[in-house]
């Protein structure tokens, strides 16, 4: 019954002219657009990354069972190329999901607050890269077009560039000194590495080789309230950044160094946001955000869309982020 009245909130709420997870017909469709429709949250309860996409109230179930809503998972749990790195430690506390592009191939990037940084390639399920950071806490990490792979790291103050273009266990990095280091962003328009930490938005220039690169601080702006937590890009204005801090919403601008709060219909739902990002074609924002009902006060198991607003529940689920898939078997 709780799935039912849950479908029935997500379904009233999104109204009949928007999509949502491939209900309905979204204002991007009449454009000619395609919108993604598949969502990927990382999981604590079940130690998961799954990758969603609802067609009906049966689909609701995420942790057993047949599921016509799960279209792809991963755990480090079940990869037995991770052996090594212990992911009964290592893998504990997931907490990131970033789908990734290079050279035509699909990859996960995840990391779990356990110390595991991974790059997954999505087709084999196989590990491209992956290192135990130690009780550093990462918390966000990114692929770079060279194939090395940034990390931030709140536990530890860091971000590191790992040089992941050497080999899957890899472990040289350049490192830059970043207390509450909770968010890192590769913009290829200006080929800068945005970093969030508690208190500022720093832009890093890559400098050296892939073999041994090195960063270089480019700005660093001061943010407009502490506790950076998500950083992502606007996809609906490239070159811009959402930022998350404790309190609120922001939009970065880094052209004018200018940062605008994003007010939500409901201003509770912008406190202690998670994870944020827009919809390709719709421009739907999706964010995930505690709601203190569950075994863990950093966990949700609700998603959250705004504008036009609806909640998805997923019962039994302890999830901390949850990132549109883009382009999610386009082949792009």
């Amino acid at each position: 019954m709780r799935a039912r009245r849950a479908w029935r909130v997500w379904r009233a709420a999104a109204g009949a002219a928007a999509l949502v997870l491939g209900i309905g017909a979204a204002p991007a469709a009449a454009a000619g657009l395609r919108p993604t429709w598949t969502v990927a949250v990382v999981d604590q309860a079940s130690r998961r990354v799954l990758v969603l996409g609802a067609e009906r109230p049966a689909a609701l179930s995420v942790l057993g069972g047949p599921d016509r809503q799960l279209l792809w998972s991963w755990s480090a749990d079940a990869a037995p190329d991770l052996a090594d790195l212990d992911p009964g430690r290592t893998w504990a506390m997931p907490d990131e999901a970033k789908s990734r592009v290079r050279h035509g191939r699909r990859y996960l990037v995840t990391t779990a607050s356990g110390g595991l940084a991974a790059v997954v390639d999505t087709t084999t399920g196989a590990t491209v890269w992956a290192v135990d950071t130690g009780s550093a806490n990462p918390h966000s990490a990114e692929l770079l077009p060279d194939g090395n792979v940034a990390v931030a790291a709140s536990g530890g103050g860091w971000v590191r560039l790992y040089a992941a273009s050497l080999g899957p266990r890899s472990t040289a990095y350049a490192e830059y000194r970043l207390p509450g280091a909770h968010g890192v962003q590769w913009d290829a328009r200006t080929r800068l590495l945005w970093a969030l930490g508690d208190d500022t938005l720093t832009a890093l220039r890559v400098g050296g080789t892939s073999a041994a690169p090195t960063l270089i601080v480019e700005r660093s702006v001061p943010l407009p309230e502490r506790g950076g937590h998500d950083l992502a890009p606007v996809l609906a204005s490239p070159g811009r950044f959402w930022v998350s801090t404790t309190a609120h919403l922001w939009r970065f601008d880094p052209a004018a160094d200018r940062f605008t709060r994003i007010r939500l219909a409901d201003e509770r739902a912008e406190r202690d946001i998670k994870s944020v990002g827009d919809e390709p074609g719709t421009g739907r924002l999706l964010t995930a955000a505690p709601d203190h009902a569950g075994p863990c006060t950093w966990c949700t198991s609700v998603l959250t869309l705004h504008r036009p607003d609806g909640v998805r529940y997923l019962p039994g689920a302890q999830l901390y982020k949850a990132r549109w898939w883009t382009s999610w078997g386009s082949g792009a």
